[in-house]
């Protein structure tokens, strides 16, 4: 790979069995495939990470996926959200050029994909197994720059009724994380809308959906006017990275 790698991340695809199936207002599958097109054009990329809510509850949903992807040359990463069932997500993408968790090495930098989801909950929770295995996995690359991706947000995000829903007793979660400083930057789903903040040194950075977006510092549940969207990251080999949000163009369905 080049000194610099190139990650897209989409998130929250919720797409559905139906092909034509709907989403408030908005075709899942079509808005996925336009946001593959333009991301494009931000292109080539080294590696996709895709963090969650693959489907909205549909599991049949998975095949539009692996046909849009199956074909690709670059790694994909898949993670679990809420509205996935990880055993079966697991097992639609267990080939190339996909794989489900675990972590990936992109150049000089380390991606690791964690399950944030709780069994017939909204909200997320780190299971002991998982927290064990980031630890575990920081301390086998102390000196590798590293990205740690999860679905449910792990920072409180100004919006009532969404922080109700976010990453619960995210200490143990953070504690670990300060004790490996390699760690450059935590990205995370579930929020569908754009987000950048810090935690010490590390940043923390939401993707938009690739179809509808909630409203940000919203008290109760609103839909955002934003359009799909999905977040480029530039990884350099010495451990810098530059990132942006790439929105649809109004015109782009």
């Amino acid at each position: 790979m080049p000194a610099t790698v190139r990650l897209l991340q989409i998130t929250d695809l919720h797409l559905r069995a139906d092909p034509q199936g709907a989403l408030r207002g908005t075709v899942p599958l079509d808005s996925l495939r336009a946001c593959l097109k333009a991301a494009a054009c931000q292109g080539p990329y080294d590696a996709i990470l895709v963090s969650g809510d693959l489907v909205q509850d549909e599991p049949d949903g998975y095949a539009h996926l692996q046909r849009l992807l199956g074909r690709s040359t670059t790694p994909v990463v898949c993670l679990p959200g809420n509205h996935d069932e990880p055993a079966i997500l697991a097992t639609a993408f267990s080939t190339t050029p996909f794989q489900t968790l675990g972590h990936l090495q992109l150049g000089a930098w380390l991606l690791i994909a964690l399950d944030s989801t709780v069994p017939n909950e909204a909200g997320g929770r780190l299971a002991p197994a998982e927290l064990a295995r980031l630890q575990a996995t920081l301390t086998a690359h102390p000196d590798t720059p590293t990205l740690v991706a999860l679905h449910h947000p792990p920072v409180p995000l100004a919006s009532r009724w969404l922080d109700a829903l976010g990453l619960a007793e995210a200490t143990p979660f953070w504690t670990i994380i300060d004790r490996h400083p390699s760690v450059r930057a935590v990205l995370f789903g579930h929020a569908h809308q754009a987000h950048e903040s810090q935690h010490g040194a590390v940043a923390v950075l939401g993707a938009p959906a690739t179809c509808v977006q909630f409203l940000p510092g919203s008290d109760d549940f609103a839909l955002d006017d934003r359009p799909p969207g999905w977040r480029v990251l530039d990884l350099a080999a010495d451990g810098t990275f530059s990132t942006r949000i790439g929105w649809l163009a109004p015109d782009g369905l």
